[in-house]
């Protein structure tokens, strides 16, 4: 089996000035890795959508996303299966799933702050690496420290400090990026107030804000709705929406079956295993979800 090894997914380390005020992430340590995890009990039929014609080689070209063989594992109990997923690019797509499905560990396989088992996972038609800037990530709002003391607008210029570098501090033009960004999700008469003080919603944008200025072609988004109100709910849809047409990629860890139809126009259906990937409307059918939920869904 072949991997990415440069680059890839698993080598990679989350950048230290973000995790000082977001907290501790998942390391990439042995106690991640078993040796012989146990298989999940039942195994369904994956329905995924085909690669692209033209690919080749272990990272496809067309795809956004392109996942090979992705086995994950916290001691000795699978939390992703065998995965082999292809996203194309400029989708909306929403990753949806039970509880303990694997949604956020997929998201953060890819990001490499989980260490694969098994697998390949490339990115925009190449290994993973956080230094060529490519990825915007938006985490669940409960992973984070609130009680840091810093400002929106200070959250939202750490959005610059990939592209800017260990050396250089945010100037002028990153300040008017920030307040730009700020202003496209409501939230420019809150520039100077402190992150824990402001609702869930508020501190959702926030996040969203600082994912705007990194300007990122692939955008990963955990949760997003989660604890919003309705006008936050419609105003982060619309913008996702905006970044879509616009030529970016939007991978979503959604829980809504009401909304996911309306919302997306690319799911993909995850239970440790994947179950079914592809365009919205023959995707996310009854019997795709029952095959993901159990016969509950109706």
């Amino acid at each position: 089996m072949s991997f990415c090894q440069e680059g890839s997914a698993r080598y990679s380390a989350p950048d230290a000035r973000v995790l000082r005020w977001i907290g501790p992430v998942p390391r990439c340590d042995r106690d991640m890795t078993p040796t012989s995890p146990t298989p999940p009990s039942s195994e369904p039929a994956k329905a995924v959508a085909p690669r692209p014609p033209d690919a080749s080689g272990p990272c496809a070209a067309d795809s956004a996303i392109d996942i090979h063989d992705l086995t994950v594992a916290y001691g000795e109990r699978p939390v992703l299966w065998d995965i082999d997923l292809a996203v194309p690019r400029g989708v909306l797509a929403a990753v949806i799933g039970p509880n303990g499905a694997g949604k956020t560990t997929l998201i953060k396989a890819i990001l490499g702050l989980v260490r694969p088992l098994t697998g390949e996972i490339c990115v925009l038609g190449e290994p993973y690496s956080p230094r060529r800037g490519c990825v915007a990530y938006v985490p669940q709002r409960s992973s984070v420290d609130w009680d840091f003391p810093t400002t929106a607008l200070d959250v939202v210029l750490m959005g610059t400090y990939a592209r800017l570098g260990w050396f250089r501090r945010p100037g002028r033009r990153e300040r008017q990026q920030a307040l730009e960004a700020l202003e496209r999700v409501g939230m420019q008469d809150l520039a100077y107030r402190q992150i824990g003080q402001l609702s869930g919603g508020q501190q959702q944008r926030i996040f969203l804000a600082r994912a705007l200025v990194q300007n990122a072609p692939l955008i990963l988004l955990d949760e997003p709705f989660q604890g919003v109100d309705a006008v936050t709910e419609q105003t982060i849809v619309t913008l996702l929406r905006q970044l879509r047409d616009q030529g970016h990629t939007l991978l979503v860890v959604h829980h809504d079956l009401q909304t996911a139809a309306q919302y997306f126009d690319w799911v993909i259906l995850l239970n440790v295993r994947l179950i079914a990937s592809g365009p919205t409307a023959s995707t996310f059918t009854l019997e795709n979800l029952q095959r993901t939920y159990g016969t509950t869904v109706r």
